[in-house]
């Protein structure tokens, strides 16, 4: 598959799911939604597990000393979550999220009926729904890395089933967001093959492992089993070429 698959298949699943949310998005039942989640939590795990694993992956493992690769892990992300809570970046974009819709959505005056959805704010709301989050830059960015669109068809169908929901309330302006959300995510792919050309390949596989990690975050939200901020994890994928490197000059 060529690079770029994942996002042009996030692209068709939003078109796709919105306009199946726009003709029967009604009358699918909530527990019916709530299984499909809770399957789609499960296929994060192992996800999560298989990109987790390249801490084990002898590019990394025999560039830096005997057992630093754990260790370059568990640093990025101890790290690299005191600098997302001291910058509150998960505050931050939810705060965005609530702005923006803010910005698009005009108050209902007291004693009226509160006005259709519009275009506007289905376009909004979905967009940042689908835009703003860790699988759209891990995904994004791996797949730009060479390390294959698993994560962004994972995001793919999660969003695919986003859509329907979205669709059936707020309507038309959600298969918008398709836009969206190829700009940005094609963005972040571009980013990660112009990172891939000139970032060794431990430091990539660092920075996958890591990000394998915080995807188990991502799988607890969905399985309800626990709320990460997971938002605040995302420096970590700095870290943790920044750590491996300091690993490499020490010397295995």
């Amino acid at each position: 598959m060529f690079i770029g698959i994942g996002t042009v298949t996030n692209v068709a699943t939003i078109v796709v799911g919105s306009g199946l949310g726009l003709l029967i998005g009604h009358r699918l039942r909530e527990s019916t939604r709530s299984l499909v989640t809770d399957a789609l939590g499960l296929v994060t795990l192992l996800i999560a597990a298989q990109a987790a694993m390249a801490v084990s992956d002898p590019r990394l493992t025999a560039e830096v000393p005997r057992g630093a690769a754990i260790l370059i892990v568990l640093g990025a992300l101890a790290f690299g979550g005191i600098v997302g809570s001291a910058l509150g970046i998960e505050a931050r974009l939810e705060s965005l999220g609530g702005w923006l819709q803010g910005r698009f959505t005009r108050p209902t005056p007291p004693g009226t009926q509160p006005p259709t959805h519009t275009f506007v704010e289905g376009f909004v709301t979905s967009s940042l729904v689908f835009c703003v989050g860790p699988l759209t830059i891990l995904g994004s960015l791996n797949e730009g890395l060479g390390q294959g669109a698993d994560q962004l068809i994972l995001k793919s169908v999660l969003d695919g089933f986003a859509a329907l929901a979205f669709a059936a309330s707020l309507g038309i302006g959600v298969m918008a967001s398709a836009l969206s959300v190829g700009v940005i995510q094609g963005t972040l792919t571009v980013l990660g093959v112009v990172l891939g050309s000139f970032v060794p390949d431990a430091h990539v596989v660092a920075m996958t492992a890591t990000g394998g990690l915080i995807l188990v975050g991502v799988a607890f939200k969905l399985l309800q089993l626990r709320t990460i901020a997971v938002g605040n994890l995302l420096p970590a994928l700095i870290l943790a070429p920044v750590l491996t490197q300091v690993a490499v000059m020490i010397g295995p």
